[in-house]
């Protein structure tokens, strides 16, 4: 096997997998046909494997290629991780951060922390992507994170900017039409809005309030902000952060007295970029601004 591979070969596979046809590879890499085939045909024999195969619905990854795969991914990330760290060198605050956040957290929570920093560092980029896997500093998919939970990692610096309150919550106008429930068990008449995967943090959840479960819920969903819309548009009672209620007058606090959770919320980044001035506003002013959204 060739222990010299270019990483362009690489790049034109993981274009073959997501596209599944070199003609949708080449368009979503720029790059003729033709070369994305030769690209193919090296990679192949330089790795003395077949790939692809051939089906009515274009090129399927052979198992050869599902092993691969997660390897050249972290080829891809590594190669992004390089370019953003490269445009961060230098005095001054500029170049590319790439951060990661939950859905509702960085749809809900970051854009006006995102835009204050950009208007003090107009130089600066920000990349954010909606993802909760630790993985990603790691593999440096991303270089700053916020995330639910400690980090374990040593290779990461992390930061415990606190706990943001969860609790039960309702649209006004569905309380007018069902009524509010006083206890939990009056929970059971009402239209609950849920999930539909069990998660770490849904399992620690279910022992504050066990009878929140998928079999109660009139309305699944695995989107945190798909949820939300839920509760903001009356269709049920759901959990929500207190800080998001609060930006809804119409929203109100169900058993509030008896049901109440936190998020243990924290800024972590890879330990190599901390001299980085770029990372660290980016950094800071996440760190700070979502200090303030909890006190607040």
């Amino acid at each position: 096997m060739n222990s010299t591979i270019s990483w362009e070969l690489y790049r034109s596979f993981l274009g073959v997998v997501r596209a599944g046809s070199l003609s949708g590879a080449a368009r979503d890499l720029g790059l003729s046909q033709p070369t994305v085939g030769r690209h193919i045909d090296a990679l192949e024999r330089d790795l003395g494997a077949a790939l692809f195969t051939r089906s009515q619905s274009g090129l399927l990854p052979t198992e050869a290629a599902q092993v691969l795969l997660s390897y050249a991914e972290s080829m891809e990330s590594t190669a992004a991780a390089m370019e953003r760290v490269v445009t961060t060198m230098g005095e001054g605050v500029s170049g590319t951060v790439r951060v990661s956040a939950s859905e509702v957290v960085g749809i809900e929570v970051l854009p006006p922390i995102i835009a204050a920093l950009h208007a003090r560092h107009p130089a600066l980029r920000i990349e954010l992507v909606f993802t909760s896997r630790i993985q990603d500093l790691l593999r440096r998919e991303a270089d700053i994170a916020v995330r639910m939970q400690r980090p374990s990692q040593e290779q990461l610096v992390a930061r415990h900017i606190g706990g943001i309150e969860l609790g039960f919550f309702a649209h006004e106008d569905y309380l007018a039409r069902r009524g509010t429930p006083r206890n939990p068990r009056e929970l059971h008449g009402h239209a609950l809005i849920g999930y539909d995967q069990v998660t770490a943090f849904i399992r620690e959840a279910s022992r504050a309030m066990p009878d929140w479960n998928r079999d109660a819920f009139s309305l699944r969903t695995d989107s945190d902000v798909g949820q939300l819309a839920l509760i903001r548009a009356g269709a049920g009672i759901g959990i929500c952060q207190a800080g998001l209620a609060k930006r809804n007058p119409a929203l109100r606090r169900i058993l509030g007295r008896q049901f109440s959770m936190e998020l243990d919320t924290w800024i972590t980044m890879h330990e190599n970029l901390r001299g980085m001035p770029a990372c660290r506003a980016t950094f800071d002013a996440l760190a700070d601004g979502l200090a303030a959204y909890i006190g607040s």
